[in-house]
């Protein structure tokens, strides 16, 4: 060994990596320990994270579901409810005309005036009662067209009119608001 040359201390080797060398198995197991903790605890934080985010959104679901099952269950109640008291209110407008009947039929002596007179005035009762409920009277004058859905047509009779054109009301028909409840029994003319 000449004086240039210098013996490598075999501290320095190990302690100090030279550029483009391996490293040491020390090195190699302490680093990725240490990130992979980091990383670990990032993921573990995130998971957490997402995990209660989770639990927030079960909940918020749980909830509005509850109140969606709440809503139309009352919904339903109101609808039975409807249906059961619908008739109530009309009930309550007959509930005179009953009355009138009633005290028509206890008068011992009637006379035929008084007896038209209480029908009259029952007949205004119960007319009342079914403005107050919006019930129309489907009553067609003789000459009208025949209108399938208001009318219905029993016979066809010879007459000097149009065809298919009323000719007599045999009975009269009733709507509730705009909902056909009886057609009205009518005659037409026929085609000549």
């Amino acid at each position: 060994m000449t004086q240039g040359e210098q013996r490598p201390n075999p501290e320095e080797s190990h302690s100090a990596p030279v550029a483009g060398s391996e490293p040491s198995q020390a090195e190699v197991a302490a680093g990725p320990q240490v990130e992979g903790l980091e990383t670990s605890d990032s993921l573990t934080a995130q998971l957490l994270e997402v995990q209660h985010k989770l639990t927030e959104m079960q909940d918020a679901y749980l909830r509005a579901k509850a109140e969606a099952d709440n809503t139309r269950r009352r919904a339903q109640e109101d609808i039975a409810k409807a249906h059961k008291f619908a008739i109530e209110s009309f009930a309550e407008s007959l509930l005179p005309v009953k009355d009138s009947l009633e005290m028509a039929l206890k008068v011992e002596t009637p006379s035929i005036e008084s007896l038209k007179e209480g029908v009259d005035m029952t007949l205004k009762q119960l007319v009342a009662a079914f403005d107050k409920h919006r019930l129309v009277e489907v009553n067609p004058q003789a000459g009208e067209k025949l209108d399938p859905m208001k009318h219905q047509a029993i016979s066809m009779v010879p007459a000097e009119q149009e065809a298919n054109t009323i000719v007599a009301v045999l009975q009269k028909g009733y709507m509730i608001s705009d909902r056909l409840l009886r057609p009205a029994l009518v005659t037409v003319s026929q085609s000549t």
